[in-house]
């Protein structure tokens, strides 16, 4: 009686045990995931991870998502494409707003007119070739805040330190999964003692 009772109470542990191992194992997964299209995508792609900050582009781009864009040509952005520009030419400030109309000047210039899916009119400035920095690629909406505290020497610093603990997580699970293995195939047995009885 008292032998079965241990059992059920090891098999409950087990299970318990199984459960917390597979909880840990799909965050860590999730995490290794948001750090794939975060960082590592972006940086072999030549892409750009940017975070929202504003309003405009809601509801579908909220403040806090994070937009990655790529380089595109530009007689191949069409209206309805989301595109990351400078503010104005040659200065830091990027905006990124969707193309609403495609337009040629007098003088054969192109220029795209672009307006924020929240903002009831468009730009007042249409946008010129030099001023586009890309398409939208994809976004992952609430990473942007998390990105957006780490920059420059500190964000390749945080990248390895996490990738570093990814790999000694992912090389403890597949040892402790293959201990366990072993110990169920040899059947080793618990300790006996008044803690198993």
């Amino acid at each position: 009686m008292t032998g079965r009772h241990s059992a059920g109470e090891g098999r409950g542990r087990d299970a318990l045990g199984a459960l917390g191992t597979g909880i840990m194992t799909g965050i860590t997964l999730l995490f290794a995931g948001v750090l794939l299209l975060a960082v590592v995508i972006p940086a072999l792609t030549g892409s750009t991870a940017l975070t929202v900050r504003t309003s405009s582009m809601e509801p579908g781009f909220p403040p806090g998502t994070m937009v990655v864009v790529r380089p595109s040509e530009f007689s191949k952005i069409e209206p309805g494409t989301v595109i990351t520009y400078q503010l104005r030419s040659g200065e830091p400030t990027l905006v990124t707003h969707r193309v609403s109309q495609r337009q040629e000047l007098a003088d054969g210039t192109v220029v795209l007119v672009t307006k924020g899916d929240a903002n009831p009119v468009p730009d007042s400035i249409p946008i010129i070739e030099k001023q586009v920095r890309g398409t939208l690629w994809y976004a992952i909406p609430y990473v942007g805040w998390v990105t957006s505290f780490f920059t420059g020497q500190t964000k390749s610093m945080v990248t390895m330190l996490v990738i570093a603990a990814l790999l000694a997580y992912a090389a403890w699970m597949v040892v402790s999964d293959v201990r366990d293995r072993r110990r169920r195939k040899t059947g080793i047995a618990r300790p006996q003692g008044r803690f198993w009885e």
